[in-house]
């Protein structure tokens, strides 16, 4: 079967497998009360005003796993990863019945980036942004058995874990606001990662890393008509940090694309950079939500969700679009930019907001 129809059979397969189990992850979460009601939690974060079942993630991480055992060969790797993939499922699903201490969620986010990284997926390299060649992290080695015989490269490794960790984090905070928001910018993520990875199609051991960002890209697809303007369903704590995860291990095996992943996920990434600085500079904790991200004040701007998702989504596929035609130093000058142009923007809605 050659590398094109496999994208085209992977995607149909996490697209429908996603459609069709989440309505049965909304009657779960009805039937176990994962709902979200704005008048039993009273949050400055929230903006939905009806009640709105969470567990979203469920039926995106089982969309995933049928999709990623029939596609996909079942070794260490994707042992690795649907191990650390499946614990952050349950601790989603928990939180969005408890609403658990942001601080012990962390703690167990690092467990789960943790796993892959012991199977063996890591950043041995990164290019270098200010310059040509490449930063070597493979150094400093540890022999490990664990899914197999592999080295444990400690500084790599460590990047790698941390990585994946803040970019769960960053997605739940700044990519989840509205309906719809989420999938669709995790969605362009992973088709871009998808697009980039078969430039070496060529090399057959490439073909899962393509196959898995498909697999992505389908099952929050699939997810997108549920969570879409008035929402059935929302991804809850398992879904955002779950399109972390992955696209996090996505931008490691794909030949380090550490950096287009920076551009693509531009916008939530530095929203929410700036939201943790402001908390932290107010003396707040950098966890706690509040109405300051982005989407918030696009709506308080008199946005509808339908826009501020379209927003998003298109500001994603431009960047998307861009970072595949970018060298690893326009890469850095296109983030700085961002970042630049994005505070600017804030600024001014915050002064907006005080006339």
């Amino acid at each position: 079967m050659s590398i094109l129809s496999l994208v085209i059979a992977s995607f149909i397969a996490a697209f429908l497998s996603a459609f069709l189990l989440t309505p049965l992850a909304i009657k779960f979460a009805y039937k176990f009360n994962l709902v979200d009601d704005p008048k039993k939690n009273k949050h400055p974060k929230v903006v939905h005003t009806y009640p709105v079942p969470r567990g979203g993630g469920l039926a995106i991480f089982l969309a995933i796993l049928v999709a990623g055992i029939m596609f996909l060969p079942f070794d260490k790797h994707l042992i690795g990863i649907l191990s650390g993939a499946l614990i952050l499922c349950v601790l989603g699903l928990v939180d969005d019945k408890y609403n658990l201490n942001p601080y012990l969620r962390l703690a167990i986010q690092f467990v789960c980036a943790t796993v892959p990284v012991l199977a063996g997926i890591g950043i041995a390299y990164i290019n270098n942004p200010l310059g040509t060649g490449i930063i070597d992290l493979s150094q400093n080695q540890l022999a490990l058995n664990f899914l197999g015989n592999h080295s444990l490269w400690l500084i790599a490794d460590l990047f790698a874990i941390l990585w994946i960790v803040l970019l769960m984090n960053f997605l739940n905070m700044g990519a989840k606001g509205v309906d719809g928001q989420l999938p669709g910018v995790v969605a362009v993520a992973g088709a871009t990662i998808a697009v980039l990875s078969l430039k070496f199609s060529a090399d057959i051991t490439e073909w899962p890393v393509t196959i898995l960002a498909v697999i992505t890209t389908g099952a929050y697809l699939g997810f997108l008509p549920y969570n879409f303007f008035p929402q059935k369903i929302m991804p809850g704590f398992s879904g955002s940090t779950l399109a972390g995860y992955l696209l996090g291990i996505l931008s490691i095996l794909s030949t380090t694309k550490v950096g287009t992943l920076l551009v693509v996920l531009g916008i939530p990434l530095i929203d929410t950079g700036y939201t943790v600085i402001r908390r932290v500079l107010s003396g707040k904790s950098p966890v706690w939500g509040d109405r300051g991200h982005l989407h918030h004040r696009l709506l308080e701007m008199g946005l509808s969700k339908k826009q501020v998702t379209y927003f998003y989504w298109i500001a994603t596929i431009i960047l998307g679009v861009l970072s595949l035609f970018l060298t690893s130093t326009f890469k850095l000058y296109t983030i700085v930019g961002v970042a630049v142009l994005l505070g600017g923007f804030l600024l001014w809605l915050t002064y907006r907001s005080k006339l």
